[in-house]
């Protein structure tokens, strides 16, 4: 080995790239990072041996699948690499409040952080410098957003059309710099001419969504965006009630929100105000343009669909007590239908009506609803009013919940321990505000953040606490399980059908099967101490 070799030994590293989703600029695409860090990795003797990346992601989001792996990573003893190099401080996260938090955490995983664009702090002075640094670009990125907000603003209350795509019927014309012409709307004759006639099959006729749907299929009319090339009836019902047809637009409507339901409960999000907030109507700001109707035909239509929705038959009240909870084995809910008004109950796969008028795909036939309710009824009184059968279910459950929580032990002494390590860093940003470097508003943009990530660990000691003190728990009493078994043979039998409802709510997860079966799960609530006990039932006719 060569004197050179030895006086500046080759550096393992590992490095770390991202671009969010709207960066067209191509110094911020994720392959000119990476021929930066070959550039750099050859003039400073550094060896690469493991990249993460976040493709298509906010710097304004820290929770990011690459960026958690390379944290996580970094705490493991045995990994390859000592160091990590990212291009810029703002590849690492946007906020320089997000920077300190992630940079310590890995200063104190024995990590060094190397930067392309500038030197990584390393004492005090660097560190208040590098946050002057940070300060300096969020309030350019905070003036750019608003100038970007204002600027949109102007437009819109000068009658320009901002949009990404026009609705069925028009064509959208995109601003033109050298003109200094903006969007705006112009007719498309063809989606007209459909437009009109869907509003006078409505207005004149009294058809219903799903009859125009079928039409239009018979008559070969396709949607503009379809992978079906089929009508759907919201879409239909979202025209016929959209006053852009009688020339009025609007902008603001709504404004994004973060879910507070959401449908599906991912770790990581790229858009965490992924739902839509609507704005009084008297906010909004509406633009002229062509109109495709009359006012008097798109009043009309609006009365026609409030009497076809009182007319309809689907709202005919029938009695279904597994309404919610039964699925077909495809994996879709089953619906509730009376044919010949309700003289017979089923519960049929809604397979049918997403795919109409198109053949379903599912080919599993209804259920007889009324044999159901039936043997899911009878399953579930025997369950709750037999001892024998609900501790059998106690034991089972309680044993379940034990394991679950032996095995969700969590570090009480490493969460209390990552708490500390932020409350340090809150204070390190009011020691900064005491010297003068950022005004009392950065200062609670910087540390709310960090007091949000102290309250969530908090809250999961407090958890974590509570369940190691469950898993001490004692199951119930062979007492207390015959009371309630005793209490639920005088109750249950004699129950009316809104009583049972409520019970099949509150006990019922899930009911999936066929004609031959059909397969029960659900929670009974049993007392305080054990507030459920899980149950898988099969039910067969007889």
């Amino acid at each position: 080995m060569n004197d050179t070799a030895t006086d500046n030994p080759i550096k393992l590293i590992a490095t770390y790239a991202r671009v969010s989703k709207n960066s067209e600029e191509e110094e911020q695409t994720i392959k000119n990072q990476l021929m930066t860090f070959n550039d750099f990795t050859e003039k400073n003797n550094l060896h690469i041996v493991q990249e993460y990346k976040d493709d298509d992601w906010s710097g304004d989001i820290l929770e990011r699948p690459a960026l958690d792996k390379l944290r996580l990573d970094a705490k493991n003893k045995d990994r390859a690499w000592e160091a990590v190099l990212i291009y810029d401080p703002d590849r690492l996260a946007r906020r320089y409040s997000y920077q300190e938090l992630v940079m310590d955490e890995l200063r104190e995983a024995g990590v060094e952080v190397i930067f392309v664009t500038v030197t990584a702090p390393k004492n005090s002075e660097d560190k208040i410098l590098h946050g002057v640094r940070g300060l300096f670009a969020e309030y350019e990125r905070a003036k750019i957003a608003e100038r970007f907000r204002l600027g949109k603003l102007r437009k819109v209350r000068e009658g320009h059309v901002l949009t990404t795509e026009a609705p069925y019927g028009y064509h959208y014309i995109r601003n033109n710099k050298e003109t200094k012409q903006h969007g705006y709307y112009v007719i498309k004759e063809d989606e007209a001419k459909v437009v009109k006639m869907i509003f006078s099959w409505v207005a004149n006729e009294g058809l219903t969504l799903r009859t125009i749907v079928k039409k239009l299929q018979e008559m070969g009319i396709r949607p503009r965006k379809s992978k079906r090339g089929v009508w759907n009836t919201s879409t239909l019902s979202t025209m016929l009630r959209h006053k852009v047809y009688i020339g009025q637009t609007h902008w603001g409507s709504s404004y994004a929100v973060v879910p507070e339901k959401p449908l599906k409960n991912e770790k990581y999000k790229k858009m965490k105000k992924s739902s839509r907030r609507k704005r009084p109507e008297q906010e909004w700001i509406n633009i002229p343009v062509p109109a495709i109707i009359t006012p008097d035909l798109f009043e009309k239509v609006g009365n026609q669909l409030k009497t076809n929705f009182a007319l309809c038959q689907r709202n005919k009240k029938n009695e279904y007590l597994l309404s919610g909870r039964v699925e077909c084995t495809c994996g879709r809910k089953r619906a509730g239908e009376g044919p010949q008004h309700g003289k017979h109950l089923y519960y049929r796969c809604t397979d049918r009506v997403y795919s109409f008028p198109l053949p379903p795909t599912c080919k599993e036939k209804g259920i007889n609803a009324r044999i159901a309710d039936k043997l899911v009824w009878k399953k579930i009184t025997e369950l709750m009013s037999s001892e024998k059968l609900m501790a059998e279910q106690v034991e089972r459950w309680f044993k379940s919940r034990q394991d679950k929580n032996k095995a969700n032990v969590v570090d009480v002494g490493a969460l209390k321990k990552e708490a500390v390590k932020l409350r340090a860093q809150a204070e390190r940003y009011n020691k900064g505000y005491g010297a003068g470097a950022f005004t009392v508003e950065q200062l609670k943009e910087y540390t709310t953040p960090i007091k949000e990530k102290i309250s969530q660990l908090e809250m999961q000691v407090a958890n974590a606490t509570k369940e190691s003190g469950n898993v001490r728990l004692q199951p119930p009493s062979q007492t207390q399980v015959a009371v309630f078994a005793e209490q639920a043979k005088k109750t249950l039998h004699d129950l009316k059908f809104p009583a049972q409802r409520a019970i099949v709510l509150n006990v019922v997860d899930k009911v999936v099967g066929t004609r031959d079966y059909l397969q029960v799960t659900g929670n009974i609530p049993l007392n305080s101490n054990v507030k459920f006990i899980s149950f898988n039932r099969h039910c067969r006719p007889a």
